[in-house]
C-alpha cells in the first residue's frame, strides 16, 4: 500500500505544471501590427517582443523613415531570422511616410 502523502504529492506534481501552462503560452495580437504606425505598447503585443525591443523598433523606424519591407525588422537589434519567422504572421506594413516637401 502506498503512503497517502506520497500519492498527494505525486498528484500535485502532475497537476500544477498543467495549470500553469496557459500562462506561458505565447501572446498573439488580435489583428496584424503595422510596423510603420504601431506604438511601443502595440508592438509589445507581438510574441516575444518586450519593451526594450519595441522601443528599438520605434527608434529604427524614426531613424530610417519607416520600414519599406517587413524583412527590415531583422535589422533591429534582438530580432534575427528565427524571431522574424515567428513574428511574420502577425505583421502588417503600410507605406512608410514620406518626408514633407519643403516649399520655396
Amino acid at each position: 500500500m502506498s503512503n497517502p502523502l506520497t500519492t498527494l504529492a505525486l498528484a500535485l506534481a502532475l497537476v500544477l505544471p498543467l495549470s500553469a501552462a496557459p500562462d506561458r503560452a505565447p501572446r498573439a495580437p488580435q489583428r496584424p501590427v503595422n510596423l510603420n504606425t504601431a506604438t511601443v505598447t502595440e508592438l509589445m503585443q507581438l510574441p516575444r517582443i518586450g519593451q526594450k525591443t519595441a522601443e528599438r523598433i520605434v527608434a529604427f523606424r524614426k531613424q530610417h523613415g519607416g520600414f519599406q519591407r517587413p524583412e527590415e525588422l531583422m535589422n533591429v537589434k534582438g530580432i534575427g531570422e528565427k524571431s522574424y519567422a515567428k513574428l511574420k504572421p502577425f505583421l502588417a506594413l503600410s507605406p512608410a511616410p514620406r518626408p514633407a516637401a519643403t516649399k520655396k
